[in-house]
């Protein structure tokens, strides 16, 4: 099985912070926002986004004098000594803040193995996950998550895994044509989340993002209530725009 990269910006946004990262890294004394556009190349305003990305993050920190050193999350993810522990620490921080910041549960989804895998996941009282009343391995074709995920796939792929998992009507907007999917899929802009409108279930939509990290694929995801769905593609544009903390957690 082939992956079809296709980079996004939050991919794009991942690589210039690990530019950043690098340089400070070098320094161990700290370095200054203008030697570290110098060596990056980066403009001033994208430069500033970035560092207070990594800042909130904890990847890089302020010190007295005003220059960059690396922080303590950049620390924990080096480290192989508890990698793992760390990793999944961090990624539900970042999960539990883009809760809040769209309003809604948010997933971390991989394929691994040829089958779907929800990997982490924040939700709350007031921004509730999906139920997940038939299993989400067996109903790519119904879900946001699935869809990003074959979308990454190439045609191959797709086919591998619509022979191995028969498409289930699951409500009455339940694509059940496999032509019909794996048109929408080629015609599928990368750039643009993926959209659950009541497929997988009566009462929620949702919506995915990919997240292009190495040879696996991967997206990061949404569920609302349906009676939310008027936020639904703002909160899906947030989260696209959100998705470069995970990304660079997932490659450090």
């Amino acid at each position: 099985m082939a992956l079809k990269h296709e980079p996004t910006a939050p991919y794009h946004s991942a690589q210039d912070a690990l530019r950043v990262l690098e340089t400070v890294a070098r320094r161990s004394t700290g370095v200054t926002d203008t030697e570290i556009a110098r060596h990056t190349g980066l403009g001033t305003e994208r430069l500033t986004t970035l560092l207070r990305m990594l800042r909130r993050e904890g990847y890089v920190e302020q010190i007295a004098d005003g220059t960059y050193a690396t922080g303590a999350t950049l620390t924990r993810l080096g480290s192989t000594q508890g990698r793992d522990r760390a990793l999944r620490e961090q990624l539900q921080r970042t999960l539990d803040r883009l809760r809040d910041s769209v309003g809604a549960a948010v997933y971390i989804s991989r394929y691994v193995d040829g089958e779907i895998s929800i990997d982490q996941y924040a939700d709350g009282p007031a921004t509730p996950k999906v139920n997940e009343w038939v299993d989400f391995r067996s109903c790519a074709h119904a879900t946001a998550i699935g869809k990003s995920l074959l979308g990454q796939l190439d045609h191959n792929g797709r086919r591998d895994h619509l022979r191995r998992h028969r498409m289930a009507r699951l409500t009455s907007r339940t694509i059940t044509s496999d032509k019909l999917l794996l048109s929408r899929l080629d015609a599928q802009p990368p750039t643009v989340p993926v959209l659950d409108l009541q497929e997988y279930a009566i009462g929620t939509v949702c919506a995915a993002v990919p997240l292009t990290a190495g040879s696996t694929a991967g997206c990061l995801a949404l569920s609302l209530p349906v009676e939310h769905a008027h936020r639904l593609r703002r909160a899906a544009d947030t989260l696209n725009r959100s998705a470069a903390p995970v990304l660079l957690s997932l490659a450090i």
